[in-house]
């Protein structure tokens, strides 16, 4: 509550739920002959930024629906209960695999024909792996880029109170292993079905698992649908999707200088493979024009390091410093 007793505005939200993370003293860009003075790319080097590799994602989308059927074949094929442990976090990592690409069709970056980016990343994609395969996600996310930790911001709460104690970030890891911030997410689609206005959604979500229940029965293995498609989104892929949200975003705030919006973490090959696969670790540049296909993001990032917008020191080194340092600081709300 405010001093006068009225609930606080959002700025004021915004002053103390938010910052702890930003870099005050950056210095003032000015602009450079490829970049303007906010860091987006001026024209000429924007139109080659903005090409949608079609081919490449064609190859990545494939690959990325057979890799857990190629997984859950290899389960099956070895018949023993270690295999089905072994293969939750591997299956839960495909899945974050599967939302990246979502995510990218979301910025309808996925291909550049609207009709198959729509049906293929949203619809699909969107839809399987616990989803409604909406546009409720573009919607939502929409407003996350238009301003970061703004009014309509999706993941305020997600991003907010940076730094945290190490027990306090260990708590709510430990609520994503266990399935309760899974449950959080999902309990919506069941009360969704007695009110009227999420019906469709609901009804949406429950389809798309009965077509991957249906999968797995016909495969004569319907028991497998909980432990190698349920259990590992309800644990494995909260915890690495919240290790990514909170790198990308976590203590930092509402501002138009987006280097104080986004972190940008010095991306690893181990990192890509475990959690940020796509290119999608280079959220700064995402940030900066939500516009450039994912698989340009590296070159966008390259010209705001050479040209001065993003000084070497604002760059993390490693997913694992920027962890250690949101883990840093006194308990707070969990």
């Amino acid at each position: 509550m405010s001093v006068t007793g009225a609930p606080p505005t959002h700025d004021e939200l915004v002053a103390k739920m938010t910052g702890g993370m930003t870099r005050p003293d950056l210095p003032r860009f000015e602009g450079s002959e490829r970049l303007r003075p906010d860091g987006r790319p001026r024209p000429e080097f924007r139109a080659e930024l903005r090409r949608v590799p079609n081919v490449i994602n064609a190859v990545e989308v494939i690959a990325t629906l057979a890799a857990p059927v190629a997984v859950i074949a290899a389960v099956i094929a070895t018949g023993h209960p270690l295999a089905v442990v072994a293969a939750v976090p591997v299956i839960g990592t495909l899945q974050l695999r599967w939302f990246i690409l979502h995510h990218e069709a979301a910025h309808r970056l996925l291909f550049s024909h609207r009709w198959l980016n729509d049906r293929i990343g949203i619809n699909l994609l969107g839809w399987l792996p616990m989803g409604t395969g909406s546009h409720f996600y573009r919607r939502g996310h929409a407003n996350h880029h238009r301003d970061e930790f703004g009014p309509k911001e999706p993941d305020f709460l997600l991003y907010s109170f940076y730094p945290i104690s190490a027990r306090s970030l260990r708590r709510k890891l430990l609520r994503d292993l266990v399935g309760v911030s899974a449950w959080r997410i999902t309990k919506p689609r069941f009360t969704g079905l007695v009110k009227l206005k999420y019906v469709p959604l609901s009804l949406r979500f429950f389809a798309g698992q009965a077509i991957v229940f249906g999968l797995f029965w016909l495969a004569g293995h319907p028991w497998l649908y909980l432990m190698a498609w349920v259990l590992p989104w309800f644990t494995w892929y909260q915890f690495i999707n919240r290790l990514r949200a909170v790198a990308e975003h976590g203590g930092m705030t509402r501002t138009s200088d987006r280097r104080n919006t986004t972190h940008h973490i010095r991306q690893s090959w181990l990192a890509r493979v475990l959690f940020v696969p796509y290119h999608v670790g280079y959220h700064l540049a995402h940030h900066v024009d939500s516009g450039v296909p994912a698989r340009n993001l590296p070159r966008l990032q390259r010209a705001l390091e050479e040209d001065g917008y993003l000084p070497a020191a604002a760059s993390w080194p490693t997913y694992r410093a920027l962890w250690r340092s949101l883990a840093a600081g006194s308990p707070e709300p969990a």
